[in-house]
């Protein structure tokens, strides 16, 4: 397992290209925060597909982390998508993981993605780490 200030100090270090906020970790769960602005917006005034599936994909992430510490080489294996709803332009993000299955070799989350004060999912994933053999 690793703490929320473990994840944000490996995230600061080691992932530098990591541009998300972690709220809460812990108990096969995740959530994350991406603070949205005009550079993550598409044509149209709503936040771009790319940037929401990263949004997912890092929920993941921190969500598998948290439940097995700091295993740096876990990879995405797949990432089934739906967007839902247009997304507010002017709110940030908010992703909530659960993992729905924890293996020695695979883990298998869902992410539900939010608009700040929505109750409403704009978007759901689910997705699949590679975890490496444990030496």
């Amino acid at each position: 397992m690793a703490t929320k200030s473990e994840l944000e100090h490996f995230f600061a270090t080691e992932f530098t290209q990591a541009d998300f906020l972690i709220e809460e970790v812990g108990n096969r769960r995740a959530t994350i925060r991406k603070r949205i602005t005009e550079a993550h917006l598409r044509p149209g005034g709503t936040v771009s597909g790319p940037v929401l599936m990263e949004v997912a994909d890092a929920a993941l992430y921190v969500a598998i982390l948290g439940e097995l510490g700091l295993v740096a080489m876990a990879v995405t294996t797949s990432l089934n998508f739906n967007f839902l709803r247009k997304p507010v332009s002017d709110r940030d993000i908010i992703a909530e993981c659960t993992l729905m299955k924890v293996g020695k070799a695979l883990v298998v989350g869902e992410v539900s993605m939010y608009s700040e004060g929505d109750q409403e999912p704009v978007a759901r994933a689910v997705g699949s780490y590679a975890i490496p053999p444990r030496k």
